[in-house]
């Protein structure tokens, strides 16, 4: 059967001497595996189609199993991430996170949406580490794990910020009185308590400058990572990466 999609190149790797094998998130059917014979061949005409972060049509035979590219053509091709070893470091990991979360079956249209957003935001100079914290959120949501920030997960009150802890643990706030439910519940401020209801509900679509203190920027940051470490338990090697430019930007 022959398929016609828009899809995002999110893994590329190579196969036998002169081929590549890509997988897409495709707009209209999740993911999907690609042959492209010859991409590696110097005078191919589809070796820029199976760069990492390419946005394009793709035009591919497929039974069962692994399809075969036909034609494909670039509708934005991202070479900015890719020359950039910190925006490629978060592009990386965004392709990444939605290839282990993303199962084959699923429809990919919201994921697709968000990795666009995502890729467009970080391309155009957007903060990183608030794009890339709008995304995990959009994640968690359509992965089925999304926190619950705005009352205590436990008794369901709402308090006051400054007597709200986060439990990733347990997937949302405690108010002070239920702490022992979680006595490792993160103590935040109340600015990055608010940032992260923003986040829950913003759009990447439609994100803006966000202006944002760097302690407070890293408070997001460790929130995040607990809450994806602990709700969806999936070890990237692209996230290795990242961790070790924030030791050298240090």
């Amino acid at each position: 059967m022959l398929y016609r999609v828009e899809g995002i190149v999110i893994r590329s790797m190579d196969y036998g001497e002169g081929n590549k094998i890509i997988t897409l998130c495709t707009e209209s059917g999740g993911k999907a595996g690609v042959l492209v014979r010859g991409a590696k061949k110097s005078k191919s005409r589809h070796a820029a189609l199976t760069q990492p972060f390419t946005y394009g049509e793709f035009v591919y035979f497929r039974n069962t199993g692994l399809g075969t590219l036909n034609a494909g053509e670039i509708i934005q091709s991202h070479h900015v991430l890719r020359e950039d070893i910190t925006k490629a470091a978060y592009a990386s990991y965004a392709c990444e996170l939605l290839d282990r979360v993303l199962q084959d079956e699923e429809t990919g249209t919201f994921w697709f949406k968000q990795l666009k957003a995502c890729l467009e935001a970080l391309e155009s100079g957007k903060d990183p580490l608030i794009v890339m914290s709008i995304y995990e959120f959009k994640i968690l949501q359509a992965a089925g794990y999304a926190p619950q920030l705005d009352a205590c997960i436990s008794s369901g009150q709402q308090c006051a910020d400054e007597d709200m802890f986060v439990s990733p643990r347990l997937g949302g706030v405690l108010c002070r009185s239920y702490k022992h439910f979680d006595p490792a519940a993160l103590s935040v401020t109340p600015r990055t308590l608010k940032l992260l209801r923003l986040f829950a509900r913003m759009d990447l679509n439609r994100l803006g400058n966000i202006d944002v203190k760097d302690s407070t920027k890293l408070e997001i940051k460790h929130v995040m990572r607990q809450f994806m470490d602990m709700q969806l338990e999936v070890k990237l090697k692209s996230r290795n990466f990242l961790d070790q430019l924030d030791k050298y930007d240090m």
